[in-house]
């Protein structure tokens, strides 16, 4: 059976994504994309195994946006809202796409100026799992390799710009749901392999008793004659 976290997660993308722009009405626009759809990135990776993950492009289907906040390492003042249209969220082709309208208060416009500074370059955001599916095997070097592919987001809560490095949040997230899930494939192939060894133990047993019953008959027979 697979882990199930039901605790809220956070992912940090790793790529310098977001962008200010200014409209013709000198409107301050944060663009960029908060996660972007069936790109494998590396979540965990320790001596004993290593875990990849996706998201499915069809994760955002089902997931109720109507009321995401926009916020600064996913803590404290709330800079922009899908409930009063100042956050807008479209899942396309490539991502989760977001754009931000911060004209509207002191503390949104800092931040548009620290983003246009590039002093904050990245995008996160938090949510539930409510479907996933884990592919497991062996890596090369003998260590668990597992590929999650999160296909249901239940819940999103917000999109950050985050700090570089990302908040504990952020990482404490994500090793907490890929030791989970190596230890549970661990368990999982370790009982796969004794269950292996003792099958072909017990086929070696039976093919060494189907010989001694051959070789048996055979002296009997040889007996006869």
């Amino acid at each position: 059976m697979p882990v199930k976290f039901d605790k809220r997660e956070y992912r940090k993308i790793d790529i310098r994504n977001i962008e200010t722009r200014k409209d013709d009405d000198g409107e301050m626009i944060v663009e960029g994309y908060a996660t972007t759809f069936n790109q494998p990135y590396t979540l965990v990776e320790n001596d004993r195994g290593i875990m990849d993950e996706q998201v499915d492009r069809n994760a955002f289907a089902e997931t109720d946006l109507s009321d995401v906040i926009m916020q600064y390492d996913h803590e404290g003042r709330v800079f922009a809202r899908t409930r009063n249209n100042t956050l807008e969220i479209t899942p396309d082709e490539h991502g989760l796409k977001i754009r931000a309208f911060l004209g509207g208060t002191e503390i949104g416009r800092q931040l548009y100026e620290e983003i246009s500074g590039g002093y904050t370059d990245r995008m996160s955001f938090g949510f539930t799992v409510a479907g996933e599916d884990n592919q497991r095997g062996k890596a090369e070097d003998g260590r668990v390799k597992i590929l999650r592919t999160i296909t249901k987001i239940g819940k999103l809560f917000d999109v950050s710009a985050v700090s570089l490095p990302a908040n504990d949040a952020t990482e404490i997230s994500a090793r907490t749901i890929g030791d989970g899930l190596i230890a549970e494939a661990e368990k999982e192939i370790q009982a796969e392999e004794e269950r292996e060894r003792a099958e072909k133990a017990e086929a070696e047993r039976r093919s060494a008793a189907l010989e001694r019953l051959n070789n048996l008959i055979k002296g009997v027979k040889h007996d006869e004659v």
